[in-house]
């Protein structure tokens, strides 16, 4: 299926494999389990030594799934309603395979997306970014994107307690980061000419979020620290 930008650019999805693909897959997934048990290699683990299904670091970071399952934590056990937002997207092409079933084939994404998260919690407006990066010393600011910083100015201006979660997948470390200390080292770039954010000013101007079995990423705790910080 492809996907166009509002602009024209085209956005194409990775082919859904075919049956005898996936059975190859599944295949080599086995073997590579199997490859586990005889090295003894370990899964994810937590801080605390918990084990965890899955390997942040495997398949291109599953960050963002650890984040929904979290998100899906929160709602069964009534302590936030937090919903990933969906992209708009306006259908151009659509192929009839069969009379009961349609298959989307090119599509444009209708507007820019602003972020990722955003829910309740305690009666307050929560709006968040995920994003990730393999750097060790900083995060890059280009990871980032003008009209999202838009939109966290807006949601602050509103009253709405934003901010981002950053993961670092080749140190294996998460952190909140509330948005107004973003903005300002966004806003400074162009002052002192730097592309990213060190790692030493995110470890103490941010909160370390310790990953744990349920919720896989506690950001709601790292909330509750900023408001009892905030509220010194």
């Amino acid at each position: 299926m492809v996907f166009n930008y509002p602009d024209g650019r085209s956005f194409q999805n990775a082919p859904t494999p075919k049956n005898n693909q996936v059975t190859k897959e599944k295949q080599i997934s086995q073997q590579s389990t199997s490859k586990l048990k005889t090295t003894g290699t370990k899964p994810f683990t937590t801080t605390k030594g918990s084990a965890s299904t899955v390997n942040f670091g495997n398949r291109g970071m599953r960050f963002e799934e650890a984040i929904n399952e979290s998100n899906t934590y929160y709602l069964t056990h009534k302590m936030a309603v937090v919903h990933k937002k969906p992209t708009p997207i306006q259908i151009v092409k659509v192929d009839y395979p069969r009379r009961s079933a349609a298959m989307i084939k090119e599509a444009y994404f209708k507007e820019a997306s602003t972020t990722d998260y955003n829910g309740v919690y305690q009666g307050r407006y929560l709006d968040f970014e995920a994003k990730e990066t393999k750097n060790k010393a900083s995060f890059p600011f280009k990871n980032f994107h003008a009209h999202q910083i838009t939109h966290m100015k807006a949601c602050l201006e509103q009253g709405g307690l934003c901010f981002v979660l950053l993961w670092f997948s080749s140190l294996e470390r998460c952190f909140f980061l509330d948005s107004r200390t973003l903005i300002a080292h966004w806003d400074q770039q162009k002052a002192n000419g730097k592309k990213s954010l060190p790692l030493t000013t995110i470890e103490v101007e941010g909160i370390e979020i310790t990953r744990k079995i349920a919720p896989r990423i506690p950001y709601l705790e790292a909330v509750d620290h900023y408001l009892k910080k905030e509220a010194l």
